[in-house]
């Protein structure tokens, strides 16, 4: 096996383990489970770590570099409008691409779900277009982020109250493990041509404002269907008894992904190869590395998407179900702030995220402190959604205390923190909520009779706000460690007696004698 395959393979497995623990010792504690379920969620967290490992070394090889050389690209043409109409086209096409969007789109009622996947996929093309345009004309991230905001949460008091968990659940399923390393290498590619001190800065951001054009568009599209008296239907749980039922249940659902994955890369390779036959842009070595980190980006991605959709739907649900439905239902809030602490490990994107961090940052931000923030973000998130959803809280009244404290810490923390914080949120809300935490509380939901569209819905919305907070308060955390460190380095330096410096200063502009 590849060495750097291996690595990263025991790389998930160390991220996976944990939120596989938790689940098995609730199992056997709290909620005991039948053998096949089990059976189905172990197979299942299996194919989840072999999938990571591939997924994560096809995006080392070839979503990051394709991304990251077209943006340079892009930003070398004198033309802008071409420009623009090439960075909405490549937005449109992977979000139309991205399968946790089509998940989702499935299961919201009384919209057709070809619209609503074209509605959030012209979103996301208009608001990419508008991040690459942010960048060249060095245009304050917090600015559009607090304009564009106040715009949204005007929108929402004129559509229906059962429809804004979805809108909002929307922008975060649209930034999945197809789209984030593609956008973020992007945002590296253009601010790499800029020689300013803040370029840095600005090659994150492009995901956060990615992220707001699907909520808007879902918003405006819920004004002309109005799903207010529909529901959802519910996960079942599958009946498992035999290990050939297990094998039997995963060989079904295998095909079916392969397929979506396979419409998913076909639309990036298409978009790649008459960018390749314009621009000429990679030698004959660099089209084979990124062949075969599109290969291993397949073989990753359909073995996840397998695993955890077969295997850990029908757990997620049975759980939520079985603690909501007994008298110690309240368990399930630090029980969920567990399992958001841990399961932040399991997002593929994220691990692409915090490994751009580090190396943009030099090392100042490293990946462990990037996975301890994020982790504490999700661990409040799912603790939050436990809440509202056993107590019956609409979800304005949490998602707007909640963005307005994060627009107003963009204006006190570093810029750099601010387009990350902004990028984790839609990185954090990836396959594993959609296809773990989603069913987790719809289970949860039917459990304490709770309506599924208000209420189950919302908590990809919620993991999506976590980090925003969290990161930029980290951020406030390192700039006062900064100047901390600069006063004692200046406190040092005048504490030198003058005629000490004098001598330092003599000694060294003493010639050599060699």
């Amino acid at each position: 096996m590849n060495k750097v395959l291996r690595e990263k393979i025991m790389e998930a497995f160390s991220s996976v383990l944990p939120i596989t623990v938790i689940v098995l010792i609730t199992s056997v504690a709290l909620v005991p489970m039948p053998a096949g379920t089990i059976l189905m969620f172990l197979a299942g967290a299996a194919l989840l770590i072999v999938g990571m490992g591939f997924f994560t070394l096809g995006a080392d090889m070839a979503m990051m570099p394709m991304g990251e050389g077209i943006g340079i690209q892009l930003t070398k043409t004198s033309n802008l409008f071409i420009a623009l109409v090439v960075c909405f086209i490549m937005g449109f096409i992977i979000t139309i691409a991205e399968p946790d969007l089509q998940v989702l789109a499935r299961q919201v009622p009384s919209i057709p779900s070809i619209m609503l996947i074209l509605a959030v996929a012209i979103g996301v093309g208009i608001f990419l277009a508008v991040a690459i345009l942010r960048i060249l004309f060095r245009i304050q991230l917090s600015i559009l982020l607090v304009i564009f905001y106040v715009l949204l949460f005007g929108v929402i008091f004129f559509a229906p109250p059962n429809f804004i968990p979805v809108a909002f659940d929307s922008g975060g399923v649209t930034t999945g493990p197809i789209t984030v390393p593609f956008i973020l290498a992007m945002g590296v590619g253009v601010a790499a041509l800029r020689s300013d001190k803040d370029s840095q800065n600005d090659s994150f951001g492009l995901v956060a404002l990615g992220s707001i054009g699907p909520i808007l568009a879902v918003i405006l599209l819920g004004l002309f269907f109005n799903p207010g008296g529909a529901d959802v239907v519910s996960n079942t749980v599958p009946v498992v008894e035999t290990s050939r039922d297990v094998v039997t249940s995963f060989a079904l659902e295998l095909p079916e992904f392969s397929k979506e994955v396979s419409f998913a890369l076909s639309a990036i390779v298409f978009f790649f190869i008459i960018f390749q036959l314009v621009s000429r842009r990679y030698k004959k070595h660099q089209l084979g590395r990124i062949a075969i980190g599109f290969l291993y980006t397949f073989i990753g991605l359909v073995v996840f998407l397998t695993g955890v959709n077969v295997g850990f739907i029908p757990v997620g649900h049975l759980l939520g179900l079985q603690l909501a439905s007994s008298p110690f239902k309240w368990i399930l809030v630090p029980l969920g702030m567990l399992i958001g602490y841990f399961i932040v490990a399991a997002e593929p994107a994220v691990h692409v995220l915090i490994k751009q961090v580090e190396d943009i940052s030099s090392g100042t931000i490293p990946q462990s402190a990037m996975k301890r923030g994020l982790a504490i973000g999700m661990a409040a998130a799912l603790g939050l959604t436990m809440v509202r959803i056993l107590a019956g809280i609409p979800i304005l009244w949490i998602l707007i205390p909640g963005y307005a404290l994060a627009l107003a810490l963009t204006f006190f923390v570093p810029k750099i923190f601010t387009g990350i914080a902004f990028d984790s949120g839609g990185v954090c809300s990836g396959p594993m909520t959609s296809t773990f935490l989603l069913p987790l509380a719809m289970g949860v939901c039917e459990g304490v009779g709770g309506s599924l569209m208000k209420d189950a819905f919302g908590i990809v919305a919620m993991v999506a706000m976590a980090p925003l907070v969290v990161i930029q308060l980290m951020g406030l955390i390192y700039a006062a460690r900064m100047k901390t460190s600069a006063k004692q380095v200046e406190q040092t330096i005048e504490v030198i007696p003058a005629e000490d410096v004098s001598a330092i200063i003599e000694f060294e502009e003493e010639p050599s004698d060699e």
